[in-house]
């Protein structure tokens, strides 16, 4: 288990006061709202005691465990039982009762799993060609740059409070698994002179 890191304990304690405050009548729902996004946590229209929580998976890999806590959360936190699995390497957990959002969040995140940046206006999840480190067409393995991205920008000040969310994605094969071109930035590995680079889009 990866465990729960100091940041993401105090981001959830925040949410949790913010929450009681919120049901005493003391809190900005528009505050509130905008703190939320950057977690991760989506409203429901029409339900606004319940929420969708999207979890990056970091460049698109989960462990077992993580799996597990994943259908564990599922199943005891949403209405439906169900997770959704997106197209950006990301699952998204509906109708999650806002009082149940802190367990999820502490769950998710003691295994190395993360909401922050996950919507609004941020940098988004650093996606990655699911076939990295195992094509054997591509020149290298791009995942230690992608992950070295990823930790670059969770919870960096620069990806904060952008005009419009913004996208990255890396590929390492020829096909392109990633989608690089629809993306803010597409980084396809190359070699060129014999140095290891990449081809932005």
């Amino acid at each position: 288990m990866a465990g729960l890191s100091v940041e993401a304990e105090a981001e959830i304690q925040y949410l949790e006061a913010m929450i009681a405050r919120l049901e005493a009548g003391e809190e900005d729902p528009e505050d509130f709202r905008v703190y939320r996004l950057k977690n991760g946590i989506y409203g429901i229209r029409g339900r606004p005691e319940h929420h969708m929580i999207r979890i990056k998976l970091p460049v698109g890999r989960i462990s077992l465990e993580g799996l597990r806590v994943l259908a564990e959360v599922a199943e005891r936190y949403t209405e439906n039982r169900l997770a959704h699995v997106t197209t950006r390497q990301a699952v998204q957990l509906h109708h999650v009762h806002r009082r149940d959002v802190p367990k999820v969040l502490r769950a998710v995140n003691a295994v190395g799993l993360t909401t922050r940046e996950a919507c609004g206006h941020s940098i988004r999840a650093i996606t990655c060609c699911p076939y990295a480190g195992v094509s054997p067409e591509a020149p290298f393995d791009v995942t230690p740059y992608a992950e070295a991205t990823y930790r670059y920008f969770l919870r960096h000040p620069v990806g904060q409070n952008l005009p419009r969310k913004f996208k990255i994605a890396f590929e390492g094969c020829a096909t392109d698994h990633a989608r690089t071109p629809i993306h803010d930035i597409g980084a396809v590995a190359a070699v060129e002179g014999g140095k290891r680079g990449f081809r932005l889009y």
